[in-house]
């Protein structure tokens, strides 16, 4: 089932040799892969967690001096079939360094970037493409859902910190999941969750309905900026819970403030390898001192995505900046 998922939504979407190559690769492989690495004149490489494979003409693993090397003309080509012939549809988000496909996989793109007035314009000459492979895993965030339940229809607000790739995003896709639609032990009654969902990766909208489940009571704001997002959710779809990924900015402080001032609870992440990873990050300092966030989620890579590496009590903190 999830071979057959990875195959629909981004192998056959991938044009040239490098698509036909991956197409034919082990399905056993692909259904572990999180990453396809495909970059000018170097190797392709699948990753599968920790471990990374290169892959040959013929689609098996070999080492790196017999894999199949694309040239900077192929990964125009599997760009192109990626965004399906349409770059305006992606023109804001390439200007960012990514897109984002039906199914909430990620696209990473490196390359020449033009710049005008101080300004990404575009990316051209792209050089290497990370295909981030979205996955759903249902039942993921019941490990700290007796931490973050409050009572029956409440949380505590709540941050979730880790590194790139250990399944934040994952986990908060759940939590929308589990608290938008009701659990039994801890039991919760569902309760009305806003999403808002920056880079189309947390409910994977296609023409603005989730692909994901998310839950029965959840409203997704897509490819909006989460500053605005926060503000329109709370300006016109009255959630109990705001659930966002990766903050950082000024007016992603601002806004999470409003919404916590309007008695809104809120389920965030944001990178860092610890808390002291965070602390000179003035924004999220801020959110810390007014009190917004009332336990915090260390997450790793450690024993696989998702390792809980510990679950902290928000004064806990606030006392020790």
């Amino acid at each position: 089932m999830e071979y057959k998922r990875i195959k629909t939504e981004v192998l056959d979407r991938l044009g040239g040799k490098a698509g036909r190559i991956l197409n034919n690769v082990n399905a056993d492989i692909i259904e572990k892969i999180s990453e396809i690495r495909i970059r000018a004149n170097l190797p392709l490489t699948l990753n599968l967690g920790k471990e990374h494979f290169y892959i040959s003409e013929a689609s098996t693993i070999v080492n790196e001096v017999q894999a199949y090397k694309p040239d900077s003309d192929e990964i125009a080509g599997v760009f192109q079939s990626l965004c399906q012939n349409s770059f305006y549809v992606y023109s804001e988000d390439i200007k960012n360094g990514f897109i984002t496909i039906k199914g909430g996989h990620r696209i990473g793109i490196a390359g020449h970037i033009i710049q005008e007035f101080n300004a990404i314009k575009s990316v051209n000459d792209i050089s290497s493409l990370n295909i981030r492979i979205s996955r759903q895993v249902k039942g993921c965030c019941t490990k700290i859902l007796p931490h973050i339940i409050r009572s029956q229809n409440d949380i505590y607000s709540t941050l979730i910190i880790s590194p790139p790739g250990c399944g934040k995003t994952t986990l908060i896709r759940d939590l929308a999941r589990v608290l938008g639609t009701g659990w039994s032990n801890p039991s919760f009654t569902g309760v009305n969750i806003g999403i808002i969902d920056e880079r189309s990766e947390i409910a994977a909208c296609n023409k603005g309905i989730p692909t994901n489940d998310v839950g029965l009571r959840t409203d997704v704001i897509d490819g909006c900026s989460k500053d605005k997002g926060i503000m329109m959710m709370l300006r016109s779809l009255a959630p109990d819970i705001i659930i966002t990924d990766e903050i950082g900015s000024r007016g992603d402080a601002d806004s999470i403030i409003s919404a916590m001032n309007a008695g809104i609870r809120i389920i965030a992440t944001a990178h860092g390898y610890s808390l002291g990873d965070l602390n000179g990050r003035k924004e999220i300092i801020d959110m810390v001192t007014q009190g917004v966030f009332e336990k915090y989620v260390l997450l790793s890579n450690k024993n696989g995505p998702g390792t809980i590496e510990d679950i902290l009590d928000g004064q806990a903190w606030k006392k020790a900046i």
